[in-house]
């Protein structure tokens, strides 16, 4: 398997707003710099999430796209998971229920 195909994995806690994106923006700019990047952003921790940290996933997942690999959510809440399909972000960006399943490509 060569290092291209290995997929990344980026746990977030806390709060994504103004304060906590940014620093998952730094995070996702080192995972994505690399040939047909693969990364599962581990969102399980969590508690709440502005339009900063949704921005946040669609640039990641835009600049993913654009170098020809992925971004895949993994484990959102209840609360996290209803706002990304409000949103209409859950057409876009692919939700998992797990890292595993993120990995494995297995929607819930």
């Amino acid at each position: 398997m060569s290092e291209s195909t290995v997929a990344v994995v980026v746990t977030v806690h806390g709060t994504l707003d103004m304060d906590g994106a940014p620093l998952l923006a730094a995070r996702l700019d080192e995972a994505l710099d690399r040939p047909e990047p693969r990364v599962v952003v581990d969102v399980a921790g969590v508690g709440f999430c502005d339009s900063i940290g949704l921005s946040t996933f669609v640039l990641g997942h835009s600049r993913a796209r654009a170098c020809g690999g992925w971004l895949r959510l993994a484990g959102p809440s209840e609360f996290l998971e209803r706002l990304l399909d409000t949103v209409g972000l859950t057409r876009l960006i692919g939700v998992y229920p797990s890292v595993a399943d993120a990995v494995a490509d297995r929607p819930g």
